[in-house]
């Protein structure tokens, strides 16, 4: 008698050809960093692949030049101002979809969010004649709220589904011991959810250290991030120090997204 067949269970063919074209989509994606990589190491003058002599100077350039290291610590500004401010916006907004009841919820819900869902050119352009008005081109707290507009999303997205994880009998049983709403929410709603916290501040300020498109359109001479810098260098400049710079956010990409598995990680051994 023939074994009966799972009907959710995938045929070894199915699972060959989802398995081979998911691997596929990775390598198309991640070849380019097998050029670029290799590239930041080179002694030439231009860009050249493969390099024919290997070399830090490229890397030396980078760490000797002002205007890099001054962008680069105005990225690190910017990306830490706008965790803080994304992870306090979007956990409490996220605090209120997940255990609000009230009408237009879902109308809210789909304005905070749609900085993600709209193109980023239409959310730059918006801000730059917005912050034409109030005067905020070119400055610091211009890139800190353009940057938290469109790194708050993600934030809201992460925390409700951490924050739907969170029983809401705690709470409950919390007021009902006398602690007020902002008391639970300290002592008892968001240390529950800090895995939630940590992982969308992580996606935070990656979000705004990577940002392009916005800081094309608000930066100014004086005032300019580390990619808008890396985008003018690649128009004026062709050398290795823009693959050099580029391996240097990648390898920054990575350790985040690997720092984001490990916190999931260890909160889910430690909550076993």
């Amino acid at each position: 008698m023939m074994p009966e067949k799972n009907p959710g269970e995938k045929s070894p063919i199915k699972s060959i050809i989802f398995y081979t074209y998911c691997g596929l989509v990775l390598v198309f994606m991640i070849m380019p960093n097998f050029v670029v990589f290799p590239i930041s190491f080179s002694s030439a003058t231009y860009l050249e692949f493969p390099p024919k002599q290997w070399s830090l100077r490229w890397y030396y350039d980078y760490f000797s030049r002002e205007e890099w290291i001054d962008a680069t610590l105005r990225s690190f500004e910017v990306a830490i101002c706008v965790t803080i401010l994304a992870v306090i916006l979007g956990s409490l907004a996220a605090y209120g979809l997940v255990r609000g009841r009230f009408p237009g919820k879902n109308l809210i819900n789909s304005l905070i969010i749609s900085p993600m869902v709209a193109p980023i050119l239409v959310t730059a352009v918006a801000v730059f004649i917005l912050f034409t008005k109030f005067g905020l081109n070119g400055t610091l707290a211009g890139f800190i709220i353009a940057h938290t507009i469109v790194a708050t999303p993600f934030v809201v997205i992460v925390m409700s589904a951490s924050l739907r994880g969170v029983d809401v009998e705690l709470e409950q049983a919390a007021m009902n011991l006398g602690a007020n709403r902002f008391t639970t929410l300290r002592r008892v709603v968001f240390p529950m959810a800090l895995p939630g916290m940590i992982s969308s501040g992580l996606f935070a300020f990656l979000i705004s250290f990577d940002e392009l498109i916005i800081a094309i359109f608000i930066s100014s001479p004086r005032m300019a991030t580390l990619p808008k810098i890396l985008w003018e260098g690649i128009r004026t400049e062709i050398n290795p120090t823009i693959a050099s710079v580029s391996t240097l956010l990648v390898g920054m990409s990575v350790i985040i997204l690997v720092s984001v598995g490990f916190v999931r990680r260890y909160f889910e051994r430690r909550n076993q």
